[in-house]
């Protein structure tokens, strides 16, 4: 790849709606949609990318019907218990971002273990975005910076980078959505300011390697400019 591209952030959507058009309970579309997570990591090993970051679950998701909530917070705990040996073999560094306080401890117990456990992973890092909000993730920053007595008039967007959930982490180069929805729900919303953008019609469950590559070709094409003056415009 000609073109920098060290984070791809991915908003998995569409799990549900991929069961209901099969007659099949919502939880499926969400455990098939566990098993694509798995293919797409390896596929961005395979390209070299840095950092992969999936909306797994946010802040609004926990309104949803109890039972379905549990049963994606049981698939998530199986899930780190079933690949923690594969993260390790690979090299996948685990993180969690998003408001832990919301998670029931047993589940909270396995997530950091698997951070733990993967911390000297370098491959790539998958970053997972649970209870996560885009707002909730600055209102806690903030709380952190008066926390942390940091003088106001000293504030600047590094300060505001090392308070964020994804302290240390680039800011993604591609955001991709699919399910043919069009916008950010509140995932990164600071980090994402010049992220370029990939949406699909592709349900999550059925959004394969060919088509993950396909988004990262159409990445190359893309002239990013941050606010410049592109290198290949006439003065």
């Amino acid at each position: 790849m000609s073109k920098v591209l060290k984070h791809v952030a991915i908003i998995m959507d569409g799990n549900g709606r991929w069961a209901q058009m099969r007659g099949l309970p919502r939880w499926e579309g969400h455990r098939r949609g566990v098993e694509r997570v798995r293919e797409i990591i390896k596929a961005a090993i395979k390209l070299k990318i840095e950092v992969l970051t999936f909306y797994a679950f946010s802040i609004e998701n926990w309104q949803r019907p109890k039972k379905e909530v549990e049963i994606i917070m049981d698939l998530l705990k199986k899930h780190l218990q079933r690949e923690l040996n594969n993260f390790l073999l690979q090299g996948i560094r685990f993180i969690m971002i998003g408001n832990r306080s919301f998670i029931p401890k047993e589940i909270l117990d396995i997530i950091e273990k698997t951070e733990r456990e993967t911390t000297h992973c370098r491959e790539i890092i998958a970053q997972f975005a649970i209870s996560y909000s885009g707002r909730d993730e600055i209102i806690r920053s903030i709380s952190k910076a008066i926390r942390q007595k940091i003088d106001p008039d000293k504030i600047d967007e590094n300060i505001i980078n090392s308070l964020l959930d994804t302290a240390g982490i680039p800011d993604p180069d591609l955001i991709i959505r699919t399910s043919g929805e069009q916008r950010l729900s509140n995932f990164l919303i600071w980090q994402s300011a010049y992220s370029e953008f990939y949406f699909t019609q592709t349900l999550w469950p059925d959004f394969t390697e060919d088509e993950f590559t396909e988004a990262i070709l159409d990445f190359q094409k893309r002239q990013r400019r941050f606010g410049k003056i592109s290198e290949f415009t006439r003065t």
